[in-house]
């Protein structure tokens, strides 16, 4: 019996009279099992491949044994991690299955294809593949090695799931596959706070890689570090010459390109700053590097030259987005004179012109196709537009068809709406991605840039997961992916969980999310993990939040548990962290909902000890309120603990991902939490104690309390 995680069994009969599509939208592939059994049962994979005909098992008891014949060196490493992969799956052993990579023009290939009756189409050239798995060997076929890989990938994703009791068996049968778009890519923000170490980067490598993504773009405003130019570039979180040398060599095993944006226009904030460039600056210590100045374009140069000499990349990102300042500055009477997009386009012109030398193909975000079209026309034709948009679903034209009329290549940018939550919202995430990419592949768009922002300086990469790996899944699959299927599949491809527990719990945060989602005020969920209930702000956000605290809370408890109850089943799960990471934003989650609901309980149960404080009758219940609010057990000391245990564990989760650098910057509002309560608390045991004295309780209102509902 096969052992992959699946959750439907149906007549095979049923299956034969589906169409392709049809089983391609309810996210599963259909495996016949035994000759006896004549049952189908679902397996997952992402992406999932174009065409699949699979019926029966091949058994694989002593594991995998991959090779090479060709000798090639890049497949030879494919081979590796097949081996690899099976041997963390616990398949190893001795008379090994055997399966090997094939060039598609070799005898023995094309002698497989044939019988097979397979053909191996243009399309397939690139970075296709054929898999060919027989009762006593497989084989993947691909004309290029990238095309190796990638068969590999989907192999990988066959063998049976670590932890399972079922004798370990594969589909018997053949794929054929080929990616939709040229280049899927994920963009990973290292300027604003977090800064992942190598390891981590490299680990980023084999995971997107893994999902058939071949660029990874890290974004730097100031802290890609530059000898020329060390000023901006932070000590402790900056990538240095060699990091990026040893990160390009790992990343080009994996076949996945390094593709650095480097702000040359706009977002430089934190190279102007500083006094050594005054003279290019827009506005003083402001964010845009002003057009114009002697200065500007050389630096620019400067940092590509260097750029260009370590990521052998054929294409360089200069972003050039959100240049607000533009025309408020040395350019004001040029924008007054000529406009906002002639003078933009001017000077994106002017850096083309200065890059030219390097002979890399330029990305830039393509805010003017929706600034100022008119403009778009005026831009040298061999740049590659970079439109963006994070939260729409529908609408995507008329960002990218102004490049497209101007004969402009396009690469399309979603996000995974990670910026500034405490978790990432996959219900914005989910629906953004799925259409944008539509789009784009329907408008020509030959690649899809899916990003993440960290704003807030507080971001965590092993929570961007579930969203970033559906652009890589999305950009490869034609057409509209289907969200349901991803969400199907995601739990046991990505974590090896049979048990379907991850994936609810991904659903329950989804739900949490949504739940914010109906309080309808000016905070996101970063702002409400921070604010205080009992400020203005906070009270007025309360009246609001109160309705749903139990329905956020429970979902979030709810994650907790089922990821608490997967681990459990299945000690061999994989991505370990980024369940420590799932954890950690559920239980922010849930500290929100906390945070309101134990104060409005604080402020209920000082109104009736208020009210009954001369009632000696009633002097056992007054004391056991105010113990209530203030004690060992105290609300004020659980909201004291919940943020001290949360600071605990995002720090263990931050340090699992990223170097050192800037994590202070987040304690520290951690320990003005923790020391707010602890001084509240306090207080409220001096009230205690003077009440024992003096049987007088103050107001409410003196002790800063919002008042009872």
């Amino acid at each position: 019996m096969l052992s992959l995680g699946f959750s439907k069994v149906v007549c095979s009969s049923v299956l034969r009279r589906l169409r392709p599509e049809i089983v391609a939208a309810v996210g599963v592939l259909m495996i016949a099992m035994s000759a006896n059994a004549m049952a189908e049962v679902a397996v997952h994979l992402l992406p999932q491949p174009r065409e699949v005909h699979l019926s029966g098992e091949v058994a694989i008891p002593a594991g995998i044994r991959a090779t090479a014949p060709g000798k090639d060196a890049e497949d030879e490493f494919a081979a590796r991690d097949l081996e690899e992969a099976a041997a963390e799956n616990g398949l190893k052993g001795g008379s090994a299955y055997p399966v090997v990579l094939l060039r598609a023009d070799s005898r023995e290939a094309k002698e497989l294809l044939s019988a097979k009756q397979i053909s191996f189409t243009p399309e397939l050239a690139a970075e296709g593949y054929v898999i060919v798995i027989e009762a006593k060997r497989a084989a993947v076929i691909a004309e290029s090695a990238s095309g190796i890989f990638y068969g590999v990938q989907t192999f990988k994703q066959l063998l049976p799931l670590p932890g399972g009791s079922a004798a370990p068996a594969i589909p018997e049968g053949t794929i054929r596959d080929w990616p939709a778009m040229k280049y899927r890519a994920i963009d990973d923000d290292l300027s604003r706070g977090p800064f992942p170490t190598l390891e981590f980067q490299k680990h980023q490598v084999r995971v997107i890689a893994a999902f058939k993504a071949n660029i990874y773009s890290p974004y730097f405003e100031h802290t890609l570090q530059y000898p020329n130019q060390p000023m901006a570039a932070p000590p402790g979180s900056a990538m240095t010459p060699a990091d990026v040398a040893e990160l390009v060599h790992y990343a080009a095993q994996y076949h996945v390109m390094i593709l650095p944006e480097q702000e040359a226009f706009g977002h430089l904030h934190h190279v102007l700053k500083y006094d050594l460039y005054k003279d290019v600056a827009e506005t003083p210590h402001g964010h845009v590097l002003a057009p114009g100045q002697a200065g500007s374009v050389p630096l620019i140069k400067d940092w590509f030259t260097q750029i260009a000499q370590e990521f052998p990349a054929p294409f360089m990102h200069i972003g050039a987005d959100e240049t607000a300042d533009l025309g408020h500055g040395r350019t004001m009477d040029e924008v007054k004179k000529r406009g906002y997009g002639p003078v933009y386009v001017d000077f994106l012109t002017q850096i083309h012109d200065a890059l030219a030398p390097l002979h890399k193909k330029i990305l830039f975000w393509g805010d003017i196709g929706g600034d100022a079209p008119a403009a778009v026309p005026g831009l040298p034709k061999d740049m590659i537009a970079v439109p963006w948009n994070y939260g729409d679903t529908k609408g995507f034209d008329k960002m990218i068809e102004p490049f497209a009329k101007a004969g402009i290549e396009t690469w399309v940018a979603p996000g995974d709406a990670n910026w500034s939550l405490v978790y990432p919202d996959a219900n914005v995430a989910f629906g953004n991605i799925q259409g944008f990419i539509r789009d784009g592949q329907r408008l020509g768009s030959t690649g899809a840039l899916t990003t993440v922002w960290n704003d807030d300086g507080e971001g965590l990469f092993n929570q961007d997961w579930y969203g970033v790996l559906f652009g890589a899944v999305a950009a490869w699959q034609p057409g509209e992916s289907s969200i349901p299927a991803y969400q199907t599949a995601y739990g046991s491809v990505f974590h090896g969980d049979s048990s379907g527990k991850i994936n609810q719990a991904q659903e329950e945060l989804m739900q949490a999310n949504q739940t914010l989602g109906k309080v309808q005020s000016n905070f996101n969920s970063d702002d409400l993990f921070w604010l205080d209930p009992w400020s203005p702000e906070g009270r007025v956000v309360g009246a609001k939040l109160l309705p749903v605290a139990e329905e956020l809370r429970l979902h979030a408890e709810h994650a907790i548990v089922l990821l608490a109850q997967a681990r459990a089943a299945n000690p061999k799960l994989r991505e370990a962290a980024v369940l420590d990471a799932m954890d950690l934003g559920a239980r922010r989650l849930d500290l929100i909902g906390m945070k309101w609901e134990l104060s409005r309980e604080t402020s209920e149960s000082y109104a009736v000890a208020l009210a009954q404080q001369h009632d000696q009758k009633q002097s056992d219940m007054t004391h056991n309120l105010l113990d209530e609010i203030s004690s060992n057990n105290g609300r004020l000391q659980d909201l004291r603990d919940a943020y001290s245990a949360t600071k605990e564990e995002y720090r263990t989760v931050w340090l699992g991902e990223n170097r050192p650098y800037w994590l202070d910057n987040v304690l520290v509002r951690y320990d003005l939490q923790i020391e707010k309560w602890q001084e509240r608390g306090q207080r409220f045991e001096e009230v205690v104690r003077l009440f024992e004295d003096k049987k007088e309780l103050p107001t409410a209102e003196s002790l800063g309390l919002p008042p009872a509902n």
